[in-house]
């Protein structure tokens, strides 16, 4: 079955103009449309429509020029819609896939030629992997000869025995969503603590993105306050990126793109960090030339 992109094409002639500069990056959003082959295993599969067109019209609204699409866990390693989407707008977008240890050398090199630059861990919801296990190893052998980075999706109290066996293996680690700490703890959950504490090695990024998914009901403005000046104070901007997580799966009811992307000013009140934030910590992390 064939898919389109688009719901319309009120902002194809923006998608296909080439920005003079980059200006803000999403780095976390996803595109999907119903009737996709969905994974066998999966935690849900949303009733609606995420096109690239509805996308593509908050990004121009919020002026965010660039966009990095990350695979949905339930679309599983069937990559081939956002990857469409990279073919079709090269300059604009990058992708983060989600890939099986036995994929092999040609695909790797194929994702890496459309514009991926990382694979995802989505591991919410599923038995954690011994990431020293040998076809684990081998992967991330690969992934790093390519120059990706690994992406974790998993509540803080397991973070310690997942980016230690990465880090371990020379990876670049991405942390999801603030590290989905407790809400009971927030910033003093021992998972989130411990995320800190990797800020010294110089290879582990932290996205601000998502806090809504930390909270039960909210938005999870509040709750990203504490935890963005925790990662400040430790990371320092260049190593933190922002995302929108649009179309906010599961929570699209408690936020929307502009509340997305408003919240971070109130984070980061600072314009010059904001913008390490959003242009140039993002620009190095997923190789926007």
């Amino acid at each position: 079955m064939t898919h389109s992109l688009h719901s319309t094409l009120v902002d194809e002639h923006w998608l296909e103009s080439t920005p003079a500069s980059i200006e803000t990056i999403d780095s976390h959003a996803h595109v999907f449309v119903r009737g996709l082959p969905l994974a066998p295993h999966r935690r849900h599969a949303p009733d609606y429509d995420a096109t690239l067109d509805a996308y593509a019209e908050h990004l121009r609204i919020n002026g965010v020029s660039h966009a990095v699409l990350v695979q949905p866990s339930f679309l599983g390693t069937d990559n081939s819609f956002f990857l469409d989407v990279l073919k079709r707008y090269p300059r604009r977008f990058r992708g983060v896939a989600v890939i099986d240890p036995s994929i092999d050398d040609a695909e790797l090199h194929r994702l890496a030629t459309l514009g991926v630059v990382g694979m995802r861990l989505n591991l919410i919801g599923v038995a954690l992997p011994d990431l020293r296990e040998a076809p684990w190893r081998a992967l991330f052998e690969r992934i790093n000869a390519l120059g990706w980075h690994v992406e974790i999706h998993r509540d803080a109290v397991d973070l310690p025995m997942l980016i230690t066996p990465l880090l371990e293996q020379g990876c670049t680690i991405v942390i999801d969503h603030f590290g989905r700490p407790d809400p009971e703890f927030g910033a003093d959950d021992p998972g989130f603590r411990y995320l800190l504490t990797t800020a010294r090695t110089g290879r582990v990024w932290v996205k601000l993105s998502a806090a809504y998914r930390s909270v039960h009901g909210e938005n999870g403005t509040s709750l990203g306050m504490t935890l963005t000046s925790a990662l400040l104070d430790s990371f320092g901007a260049a190593r933190l990126v922002w995302g929108s997580d649009w179309p906010h799966t599961q929570h699209q009811s408690l936020i929307d793109y502009g509340t997305s992307r408003d919240a971070l000013d109130d984070w980061i009140p600072d314009a010059s960090l904001r913008t390490i934030v959003l242009r140039d910590s993002a620009r190095v992390l997923f190789r926007f030339q």
